[in-house]
């Protein structure tokens, strides 16, 4: 059984939180200014976390962190060092875990949107039309 090991390069990450990250609450600002209502961390299912809902028009939203969930564009695994392993079997069942959520709110009724953090940093707006596109409102 593979251990993590400490290494000081890996120290920032502990403890980072994974709720109220910088570019979930810019999308929420940007939504709610849109009069786009939502509600926070609603579990639709057992495995169906979405960051926030928007329960009238049935739509899910998850802002993914490009480097726990593997963004290929720009973010890379760690390939060398003592967790090199443990990294690429973390962010790929993380991966599979998105997949799987969006299954589960799809058969649930809701319409799932995954955002990556770095389209959110790049252009708020755009990733609102993205979730608003979503909505029977659009």
């Amino acid at each position: 059984m593979d251990v993590w090991t400490s290494t000081e390069k890996g120290r920032h990450l502990r403890g980072r939180s994974s709720k109220n990250t910088a570019p979930e609450l810019a999308l929420r600002r940007e939504l709610h200014r849109r009069g786009l209502r939502f509600r926070l961390h609603v579990p639709l299912e057992r495995g169906c976390n979405p960051d926030l809902v928007l329960p009238r028009h049935r739509v899910a939203v998850w802002v993914d962190g490009c480097f726990w969930h593997g963004h290929e564009t720009h973010t890379r695994t760690p390939e060398t060092g003592p967790n090199a392993a443990l990294w690429k079997a973390k962010i790929e069942a993380n991966r599979a875990r998105d997949l799987r959520a969006l299954e589960l709110a799809a058969a649930a009724g809701w319409v799932g949107v995954r955002i990556w953090e770095c389209e959110i940093k790049r252009d708020v707006s755009a990733a609102t039309d993205l979730v608003s596109s979503r909505t029977a409102r659009s």
